[in-house]
């Protein structure tokens, strides 16, 4: 059900929401991305962005596209969003994706529900690729797996580039996986 511009589901035992993020959110976002940045390879970042950085990224993307933010029971849980892929006209229908996920909460359908309405506002704004770079261990370690690219890949993305040893966090080189999805 839709209400004031929000996506509202009941599962049986949560109130779901989804909706655009803003400034108000950016400390539990950043709480989310705080976890990955300091425990994995998910994100190639060493420190976390501050407040500021997370404010300017929120106006930025909502006014360009959407940056959108999952609420459990009222309480963020997880966010997506997409910029463009390139800074130039020709890849104006071509946005790269994000998406996070409180640790707590993975593996409860959150992210399908968020990422399906990610792609229903991109394509009402003419968006037809979207990308996603995702971290890829050569060997499985405590810092990432494969978990990442198994969820795009069940939602629709296929491999489409391979970077080897492109990344190095926690002693260890990474390589990195472009994914994409024609919608």
């Amino acid at each position: 059900m839709q209400k004031n511009g929000q996506l509202r589901y009941y599962n049986g035992k949560n109130m779901i929401k989804i909706r655009k993020a803003n400034k108000n959110d950016v400390k539990r976002i950043r709480e989310i991305y705080s976890y990955y940045v300091l425990n994995t390879a998910i994100t190639f970042d060493y420190d976390i962005p501050d407040v500021n950085y997370f404010m300017e990224s929120i106006e930025k993307i909502n006014n360009e596209f959407t940056y959108l933010v999952l609420e459990k029971d009222n309480k963020i849980i997880g966010y997506s969003y997409a910029v463009m892929y390139k800074p130039r006209l020709a890849y104006k229908h071509s946005v790269e994706v994000t998406i996070y996920l409180d640790i707590n909460e993975k593996g409860n359908g959150y992210g399908k529900m968020l990422y399906n309405e990610l792609e229903k506002e991109l394509k009402q704004k003419g968006v037809t690729n979207l990308y996603a770079a995702i971290g890829y261990p050569i060997i499985n370690d405590k810092y990432l797996d494969k978990n990442s690219v198994n969820f795009h890949s069940h939602l629709g993305y296929k491999e489409v580039g391979h970077l080897n040893k492109c990344g190095y966090k926690f002693d260890t080189f990474y390589d990195l996986v472009w994914m994409e999805k024609i919608i």
